[in-house]
């Protein structure tokens, strides 16, 4: 499916007026249903979904392990992903609030919860920032975010270690993005304690959270962090990482 369309727009720039073709990026609806329940409605971008809903229902709770999926199936045509929880799994759970929101990822499908230190374990990592390698990191990660290039108009998430760039997905969503990554990670049963996220996009106290659900030590962003962010960070462990551009960033929180 594209992920980008283009429409004849007229440009204007130095005084004068251009009729051009422009990229820009499709907004898919998808609609989630578990156990042949409407649970949520996401708008995002149409490409890696499996991923994005295996995300989401981490980010939920609704699953811990990919294993507790029996079955997923993804409708790209009529936009609707079907998902089977295993029997056991949905006895855990217990009645799940069924809700049909609209989400373009921006924040959770349920309401956002008060976030706490108390609820995570302290992160403990051995891991030491080298400041050079982030930044040969952040330069890849900007040559990759091809759709961004196109069409400026989502946000790019990656997976890496202190080396290399191990996955990377884009989406007008920067919770969705970061779902994608996490999704396709737990798929992958990738270890994520030495690993550290990538994102273009703002960091709010609920990345912070989703990254220590995971016991991912490392945030570094190109944008800025929220208050919130930083203090969360600082009690959970996290080495939180602003503003990394050309030859600088900002060190909000850095451990060991």
């Amino acid at each position: 499916m594209d992920v980008t369309k283009q429409f004849d727009i007229i440009n204007y720039s130095g005084g004068e007026l251009e009729s051009v073709a422009d990229s820009v990026v499709v907004e898919y609806s998808l609609t989630v249903f578990l156990n042949g329940d409407e649970l949520v409605t996401m708008l995002c971008t149409p490409k890696s979904l499996q991923s994005l809903v295996v995300g989401f229902l981490y980010s939920e709770g609704i699953i811990e392990s990919f294993s507790q999926i029996s079955d997923i199936f993804i409708c790209h045509k009529d936009g609707i992903a079907l998902v089977t929880l295993t029997k056991k799994r949905m006895k855990a759970i217990g009645d799940i609030d069924f809700r049909k929101t609209i989400t373009s990822g921006c924040a959770s499908g349920k309401s956002v919860e008060n976030v706490s230190a108390a609820d995570y374990k302290k992160i403990e990592t051995t891991i030491k920032i080298d400041q050079l390698k982030v930044l040969e990191l952040i330069k890849q990660f900007n040559k990759k975010s091809e759709i961004f290039l196109k069409t400026g108009g989502v946000h790019s998430c990656a997976l890496c270690s202190q080396d290399e760039i191990i996955l990377f997905e884009e989406d007008i969503g920067r919770h969705n993005a970061l779902e994608k990554i996490l999704g396709q990670a737990l798929q992958d049963n990738i270890d994520l304690s030495d690993k550290m996220i990538l994102t273009s996009g703002r960091i709010s106290s609920e990345i912070i959270k989703k990254a220590a659900k995971r016991r991912i030590p490392v945030v570094v962003s190109r944008s800025a962090p929220t208050d919130a962010a930083i203090d969360l960070a600082k009690s959970l462990g996290i080495t939180l990482i602003g503003f990394a551009r050309g030859a600088r960033m900002n060190i909000y929180t850095q451990y060991p």
